[in-house]
């Protein structure tokens, strides 16, 4: 049994943008008790690829049974199969409304047996807090260098694959299939948390102040503080601005 409980929220601002192209959802597994699935898309141009993250993911969720115990590969595997699917019929859409969609993606797996598992694609990100302190965030690092080695292409030009829409490591791109990164973690404890920040949010903080503000507050008063605070740093210039806060708090005494 773990010795936590779970506090959890999504939170969004549009800036300055004329619509909110980023979605962020929680679901709980409808045949997996105790599971929770955090997950945030930005969606490029239009919200169309990331509500089809958001409704493929909780498709893939409610069909998943863990079993006794699943190990860290499996529910690596759950995430994969919701960004594959969401890969495909992405593209599908696209053929059919003859307009390619994109989308970045972000997920967050966290079992009932203390282990979190994510995956990440594009420009969205994830961090792991521990207590006030950032262990760790996702990253284009290692995708850059997937398209040194597998595109033999210059350290330069694979650094600035922002750029190149060919080069776009996203969800509905034809050209290309996405690049996915996965990470875990095992032994969760009260005082773990995780931050699923749109490129919005995560442009305008260290980590070490997304630490802080997310181990002082609850999640809604994180995401307040932080939406606050990014559309001043952007002086209103800013993008659409999302989030997805996972708190792992002690549980209240007996």
């Amino acid at each position: 049994m773990t010795s936590y409980r779970i506090e959890a929220g999504t939170a969004q601002h549009i800036g300055n943008r004329p619509q909110q192209n980023d979605r962020a959802a929680l679901f709980t597994g409808a045949r997996a008790p105790g599971y929770v699935l955090a997950v945030l898309s930005d969606g490029i141009a239009s919200p169309a690829g990331a509500e089809q993250v958001l409704h493929t993911a909780r498709q893939v969720f409610d069909e998943f049974k863990p079993g006794d115990h699943p190990d860290i590969e499996r529910l690596a595997q759950l995430l994969h199969e919701i960004i594959s699917e969401t890969h495909t019929v992405i593209k599908m859409n696209a053929v059919a409304g003859k307009t390619e969609l994109h989308a970045s993606f972000v997920g967050l797996v966290i079992s009932p047996h203390g282990e979190a598992v994510w995956a990440h694609v594009g420009d969205s990100r994830l961090y792991r807090f521990e207590h006030d302190k950032c262990a760790m965030r996702t990253s284009d690092v290692a995708y850059v260098e997937h398209l040194i080695s597998s595109d033999r292409l210059p350290a330069d030009a694979a650094r600035n694959h922002r750029r190149s829409k060919l080069l776009l490591n996203v969800l509905g791109n034809s050209r290309k299939e996405p690049f996915v990164t996965t990470g875990s973690h095992t032994g969760l404890v009260a005082g773990d948390s995780f931050l699923l920040g749109s490129d919005g949010l995560w442009h305008f903080f260290t980590d070490a102040e997304l630490a802080a503000v997310t181990a002082k507050s609850t999640p809604r008063q994180a995401a307040e503080k932080l939406i606050s605070k990014a559309g001043e740093r952007s002086q209103g210039k800013g993008g659409n601005c999302t989030m997805a806060i996972v708190k792992l708090v002690k549980p209240p005494s007996a």
